[in-house]
C-alpha cells in the first residue's frame, strides 16, 4: 500500500474511491459466481429428478414462506427415488401445456384465505377461464392453519377448479393443518401408492403409544383372494376416535429375521429391540459392511421402518379399535410390512405402537341426512364404523353397497350386516360378489343398475361415502357416479361435503 500521508487530500480521495470500486467489483463477481454455481446445482438437481423409466410427474408449488416449496422438493425427490421422473416447477411458471399426464400441486394458503403471491400469475392466466384438462390426473396437498376462518382456501379452490375442467383426481385432497406430521405422512403414503414403493422412510417420526393386540380372526378361509383378518387392538388410556378416523401403526420386522441378523452380526441380544424397528438389509445381501458396528452405529446406518395406515372399523364404545387387514405379500412372497406384523408376526397380547389420525374429510355428515356407503374388500372397515355410529344414534335411511369375490368365503361380517338389514338400520343392502358368476359383477355395476333410485336418494339429501382401493374400485365407482349424477352434480356434492372418500 502506498504511503497515503505523502498524497494530497484530493489524491487520497481518489485512492479510496478506487478501493471502493475494486471491492464492489469483487463483490459483484462473487455474487455472479454464487448464482452461477447455484444455477448449476439447480440444473444438476433438476436433471437428477428427471431421470427414471416411470411415467413422468409434474410437481408444482405455490409457497409464501418456503414450506410448500420444501415439501414439493421432497415430493419430487421421493418420486424420483422411486423411479418416476419428476419435474419441479413454481406454479407461476406452469402453462396449459404442462397440465397433462400426472401432476401434483403443493400449495399453501396465506392470510385470510389468500393464495400465495407467486400463484397470482397462474390464477390470472389459467384459473379465470375454462380449460380442457381431461388429460390431467392430479393430486393436491393443501397447507393451511385451521385457526383461520378460510382454512386451506386456495388448495380447496384449486382442487375444485381442476376437477371442474375435467381433470381426474388421483386421490382425495390432503389437507395439512399447521404442518401436522400425520397429514404429511398421509401424503407420503399417497406417493407410495402412485409409485408402488412402500418402504420409503417417513419424512417425520411420529410419537406412538403402546396399544395391545387383543384378537385376530381370519375372515375368509378358503377365499380365492388374499387373506383378510379382523384385528382388534386395546387402546391406551385416554385414546379416542370417531367414525372415519385412521389408525396409524409403527410396524416391526419378523422376529425370526431380526434374531438371525443379531446372530450373523454377533450382536448383544438387546440389539434385537432396536433392529425390529429398522429396515433390515436383504437376507441375501452383503453384511460385511455392518460387521463390527455398535448398536448406535447400526441405528444410524439403517433407516426406520415407515408407518402403515388402516381405516378404523369400530367406535370407542366397542372397547377397542377394530381393523380389517388384507395380508399383503412382497415380490419374494414374504408378508407385507404392516399386514405381516398385525396378521402374522405379533403375538396376541403384544404391544403395537400406534396412534389415531383424525381424518376430518371422512367424518360423518353433521345432519341426519340419508347415507349411501360404497366399498369393496377391506374398505368395509371405514363404512362399518359409520354404520355403528348411525345405529348408536338411531339414524335410519342407510344404504350399503359392498363387493368382494365370493359369497361363500368373502362375505365379511355377514351376520352383523344382515342383522342390520333385518332391523331396518340398513334400508338397502346391495352385494356384488365378482367370482360367483361367469360375468364379473362389481359394485359399480350395482350402482348403475340402481341409478334412478340413487338419484332419488341424492335429491332427498343423501351423502355418499366411498371406502376402499384407489386403483380399480374407487375410480370405477367415481366414473359410475359421474354417469348417474353428472359431473356437475357430483362436483356440487363434493362442495357440499356430501361426497367423501377414504381410498388407499
Amino acid at each position: 500500500m502506498p504511503d497515503l500521508s505523502a498524497l494530497s487530500p484530493e489524491a487520497r480521495r481518489w485512492f479510496w474511491a478506487g478501493v471502493v470500486v475494486a471491492l464492489y467489483a469483487l463483490f459483484c463477481l462473487a455474487v455472479a459466481l454464487r448464482e452461477t454455481w447455484r444455477g448449476q446445482r439447480a440444473r444438476r438437481a433438476a436433471e437428477a429428478l428427471s431421470q427414471g423409466a416411470g411415467e413422468p410427474v409434474l410437481v408444482t408449488y405455490a409457497s409464501q414462506t418456503g414450506f410448500a416449496e420444501e415439501l414439493a422438493t421432497a415430493t419430487a425427490k421421493a418420486l424420483s427415488d422411486a423411479g418416476a421422473p419428476a419435474t419441479l416447477k413454481d406454479l407461476s411458471a406452469v402453462t396449459a401445456q404442462d397440465l397433462t399426464g400426472r401432476a401434483l400441486f403443493v400449495v399453501s394458503t396465506t392470510g385470510e384465505g389468500d393464495a400465495p403471491d407467486p400463484a397470482r400469475a397462474f390464477i390470472r392466466d389459467m384459473m379465470k377461464g375454462p380449460a380442457d384438462l381431461s388429460g390431467l390426473r392430479y393430486g393436491v396437498l393443501a397447507l393451511g392453519d385451521s385457526s383461520y376462518a378460510h382454512y386451506c382456501a386456495f388448495g380447496r379452490s384449486l382442487d375444485a377448479w381442476l376437477a371442474g375442467q375435467g381433470a381426474q383426481a388421483l386421490f382425495d385432497r390432503v389437507e395439512v393443518d399447521d404442518a401436522d406430521p400425520a397429514a404429511l405422512r398421509h401424503w407420503q403414503g399417497q406417493l407410495a401408492t402412485l409409485t408402488g414403493v412402500t418402504d420409503a422412510p417417513d419424512w417425520t417420526q411420529p410419537t406412538y403409544h403402546a396399544w395391545t393386540l387383543a384378537e385376530r380372526t381370519l375372515l375368509n378361509p378358503g377365499s380365492p383372494g388374499g387373506e383378510a383378518w379382523h384385528v382388534r387392538l386395546t387402546p391406551p388410556q385416554g385414546a379416542t376416535w370417531q367414525a372415519g378416523d385412521i389408525l396409524e401403526i409403527g410396524p416391526r420386522n419378523d422376529p425370526a429375521r431380526v434374531a438371525a441378523l443379531v446372530a450373523a452380526l454377533d450382536l448383544p441380544i438387546q440389539a434385537a429391540d432396536i433392529l425390529s424397528g429398522l429396515r433390515l438389509p436383504p437376507e441375501d445381501g452383503e453384511l460385511g459392511a455392518l460387521h463390527g458396528l455398535s448398536i448406535e452405529a447400526l441405528a444410524r446406518r439403517l433407516t426406520p421402518l415407515p408407518h402403515r395406515e388402516y381405516s378404523i372399523a369400530s367406535l370407542p364404545d366397542d372397547g377397542g379399535v377394530e381393523l380389517i387387514v388384507r395380508l399383503m405379500s412382497s415380490p419374494d412372497g414374504a408378508p407385507g410390512l404392516g399386514s405381516g406384523w398385525l396378521c402374522r408376526h405379533a403375538k396376541i397380547g403384544a404391544a403395537i405402537e400406534a396412534r389415531v389420525r383424525v381424518n376430518r374429510s371422512f367424518h360423518a355428515p353433521e345432519t341426519t341426512r340419508p347415507l349411501i356407503l360404497i366399498g369393496a374388500g377391506t374398505g368395509l372397515a371405514g363404512l362399518r364404523a359409520h354404520l355403528k355410529a348411525r345405529a348408536a344414534a338411531g339414524l335410519r335411511w342407510n344404504w350399503l353397497v359392498f363387493g368382494e369375490r365370493t359369497v361363500a368365503h368373502d362375505y365379511f361380517h355377514r351376520a352383523e350386516l344382515e342383522a342390520w338389514k333385518n332391523s331396518g338400520l340398513l334400508d338397502r343392502l346391495d352385494l356384488a360378489f365378482s367370482r360367483d358368476q361367469a360375468e364379473r359383477v362389481y359394485v359399480q355395476h350395482r350402482l348403475r343398475a340402481c341409478g334412478d333410485l340413487l338419484r332419488r336418494w341424492v335429491a332427498n339429501g343423501a351423502a355418499i361415502y366411498v371406502c376402499g382401493s384407489l386403483e380399480g374400485m374407487s375410480r370405477e365407482v367415481h366414473s359410475a357416479l359421474v354417469d348417474i349424477l353428472g359431473a356437475e352434480g357430483l362436483e356440487r356434492l363434493t362442495d357440499e361435503g356430501r361426497y367423501r372418500r377414504d381410498v388407499y
